[in-house]
């Protein structure tokens, strides 16, 4: 399994939850690998059931077993899956917090949980973590439209110091099918983090520019 090198590799915990829109977070983990980064991936369990759902994936099975059927997918032996139920992992402490956390999709239920303080599963803790620790915290909502309460945790989470980034591509760079714009909403959060990328061209770039 070969990744390119990064300068600096960051670790980060990708976590998947049970919103519509599974693909953006496979898309970013991808991206990450391809970057050089170190990820650690969570899916809850209504996570998993909708990402097959939408993917036609059928990954299924405890912790060893999607660790081997993730590592073959993404091509890379820098991805690490945790148990959702998974307490006693790494990363649910503050004395190995990852560099940074990304729950994308983001469900609303999840949302409201962490902007309680909720740590109920490993994903809420791990972003538990990243707040309590000043780690970065990128939180990728899918829900339209967003009701009041919803609009209240995550303005919560923004003064809490996590960066809100809603699933919402542009269109500037005239993408032509799902997986630009998928490149998108990942080369967004690849930007929240301050990762060097080129899947999306940026307004002002000439085509010539960005390709080179």
């Amino acid at each position: 399994m070969s990744d390119s090198n990064s300068a600096e590799r960051l670790h980060v915990v990708v976590a998947i939850t049970g919103a519509s829109g599974a693909r953006f977070g496979l898309r970013t983990i991808r991206a990450l690998l391809e970057c050089g980064q170190k990820v650690s991936l969570l899916i809850s369990p209504s996570g998993l059931k909708v990402l097959n759902y939408e993917t036609g994936s059928e990954w299924n099975g405890d912790a060893p077993e999607l660790t081997n059927s993730l590592r073959a997918y993404f091509q890379s032996d820098r991805l690490d899956y945790y148990a959702y139920d998974n307490l006693f992992a790494s990363i649910a402490s503050g004395s190995s917090a990852p560099d940074a956390v990304v729950i994308a999709p983001c469900s609303m239920g999840t949302i409201g949980r962490i902007a309680a303080g909720l740590s109920s599963n490993l994903i809420e803790r791990s972003a538990d973590v990243a707040l309590k620790e000043r780690r970065q915290l990128v939180f990728v909502p899918r829900e339209t439209p967003l009701s009041t309460i919803h609009l209240e945790n995550l303005l919560r989470l923004s003064r809490a110091g996590a960066q809100i980034l809603p699933a919402m591509p542009g269109y500037y760079h005239h993408p032509e099918s799902l997986s630009d714009l998928d490149d998108f909403i990942a080369g967004k959060i690849l930007d929240a983090l301050q990762i060097e990328h080129h899947l999306f061209r940026r307004w002002g770039t000439d085509v010539q520019e960005y390709e080179s």
